[in-house]
């Protein structure tokens, strides 16, 4: 298992990640395999999804908004009851195929970290089968 530190920048946010992991991924040396991401966060989560418009970001961190407001009567006392919503809603891992030695993204598709309760300081977990 390899690691990182990630630094966000904003309250809420989606980061590229892919270049990091595929980086790891053909360190790793694995041709043919998996490749799972983690995040140990209960504010973050991760998403593969387009990467080449910026909007597309823009429109599903909107829309996440819209479906859990930051500001809705929580009882959570911490005042960050909807990033634990939004972190569970994208849930804190996936994993994607490896062949040839990288990753078997789509031609669209980028790996993200997502943050919910920043800026914040995070670790990302990647491991290499």
């Amino acid at each position: 298992m390899e690691s990182f530190n990630l630094r966000t920048s904003s309250r809420m946010e989606f980061v590229d990640i892919t270049p990091r992991v595929d980086a790891l991924v053909r360190k790793g040396g694995v041709s043919e395999g998996l490749c799972c991401v983690f995040v140990p966060h209960t504010t973050a989560g991760l998403t593969l999804n387009e990467n080449v418009d910026p909007s597309v970001r823009q429109d599903m961190l909107m829309e996440l908004n819209k479906v859990v407001p930051f500001d809705d009567g929580y009882s959570h006392s911490e005042g960050n009851s909807a990033a634990h919503l939004k972190s569970s809603l994208m849930g804190q891992s996936l994993v994607v195929p490896i062949n040839g030695g990288k990753l078997s993204l789509g031609s669209w598709q980028g790996i993200y970290f997502c943050e919910f309760d920043g800026p914040r300081l995070r670790r990302v977990y990647v491991t290499i089968k």
